[in-house]
This record gives structure tokens, sequence and C-alpha cells, in this order.
């Protein structure tokens, strides 16, 4: 069924849908994490509730930006190939490694090759394991 919408739905449908899916996510892994840390930082009260809606806040925008990179770059890649494989994923995914790398700030191009390389190889698997 996937393939059958890749076809009909426009690519910015997808950026936003597949952004809002992990964005979530990374909202609730936020909630999860953001009380630990405020923890380990003895923070409490109001400095604590901020800390913690910070944290989702971070959270929620940085994952559903790489997905919503991931998604519209992997979505054009394959209109432009006329291939539905593995190595859209492998492009989209370094493309989306090194937006988080610059995304985060580092000016260490070590870095930004390091995540595009991992992203991409994460990106990469997934894809070819979806598509075999």
């Amino acid at each position: 069924m996937e393939e059958d919408l890749n076809n009909v739905v426009p690519c910015s449908s997808l950026a936003v849908e597949s952004s809002l899916r992990v964005g979530t996510a990374g909202a609730i892994w936020g909630l999860c994490y953001g009380p630990y840390e405020a923890r380990q930082q003895g923070l409490t009260g109001i400095p604590r509730v901020s800390f913690v809606a910070n944290t989702v806040g971070k959270f929620g925008i940085r994952c559903g930006l790489v997905a919503g990179v991931f998604s519209i770059t992997r979505c054009r890649i394959q209109q432009y190939r006329r291939q539905d494989d593995w190595v859209n994923g492998l492009i989209a995914g370094a493309v989306a490694g090194a937006s988080v790398a610059v995304a985060a700030g580092t000016r260490k191009w070590t870095q930004v090759i390091g995540m595009t390389g991992f992203v991409s190889a994460f990106c990469a698997a997934a894809d070819y394991s979806r598509t075999s």
C-alpha cells in the first residue's frame, strides 16, 4: 500500500505526515528524558517544569525536522530516479544526517561526516529491509 501512496500523494504531504509522527515520538522521548535530567541537575519547582517543557519541545522539533528532511528528500529522489530502492534512502539519510549535524551547530567536519554516515547507513538498511 505504501508504494501506491508514493505515486499519488505529494512529497510535501508525506514530509508533513512523517514530521508529525516522528516529532510526536521525539516529544514523548523528551517527556521521558526531561524529568530524569532535571532530577540529575537538582532542579525543583518552576525551573524543573520549564526545563522539562524545553526538553520536550527541543526533542520534538529536532526529530520532526530530521524526519521531514529525510521524507521529502527520499520522495524527490525517488521521483527523479523513477526507482524505489535502498539508494533513495541512502542519499536521503546522508542529507538528513548532514542537516542534523549542521542544526546542532557543530563546526567540526568530522562530526558532520560521522553523523551523515550513521544516518545514511541506518536509512539505507531500513529501506533495504522494507523493499526486500
